[in-house]
């Protein structure tokens, strides 16, 4: 009686996932790095080239004005010895007020370049997610995995959807 329970049992179990079974084998999945178009995508390489143009002047700045301050320090230890002690006082106070100033400006130039990086970083994300949506509609995918831990080439759809940027990349800038 018990192995006939038993075997009933299992008969019932097994019955029961033959539906989820056939199920899991229709499902069509895929799976992408999203580092990698986050990284390779053209509209990352265009981002990065905006962020760089756009703080360029700022940089230069930055670096004169530290020039500028080198130049002024090594004045100071070259002719410190024959400057009258006020005159000494005084280019040392400047120095250190300058040093200051480019202390608080770099600090300036650091958090505006780290917004407006998360900014971009932001909009490309959304580009990205959005490419592979698009593309996992058009491709039947049930499921898209990001970045998994091990996954077979033949369900790998990061080179396609990083075609597809570059095809929206090549069709963005005509009018």
């Amino acid at each position: 009686m018990r192995i006939k329970t038993t075997t009933l049992a299992l008969l019932v179990i097994a019955a029961s996932a033959a539906p989820f079974g056939a199920a899991l084998a229709e499902t069509k999945v895929g799976v992408v790095n999203i580092t990698r178009l986050l990284q390779e995508s053209p509209q990352a390489q265009a981002a990065s080239q905006a962020l760089e143009n756009e703080f360029a002047g700022r940089r230069r700045e930055l670096e004169n004005q530290q020039k500028d301050l080198k130049a002024k320090e090594d004045r100071l230890q070259k002719d410190g010895a024959v400057m009258a002690a006020n005159e000494r006082a005084s280019t040392e106070k400047a120095l250190r007020d300058g040093q200051r100033e480019l202390a608080r400006k770099q600090n300036e130039f650091m958090e505006d370049l780290n917004v407006r990086r998360n900014e971009a970083l932001g909009q490309l994300q959304r580009a990205v997610l959005q490419e592979v949506q698009s593309y996992a509609k058009g491709a039947g995918l049930d499921v898209v995995v990001a970045d998994p831990l091990y996954a077979s080439p033949s369900v790998d759809i990061t080179n396609q959807v990083l075609a597809a940027l570059q095809a929206r990349k090549g069709t963005a800038g005509k009018p």
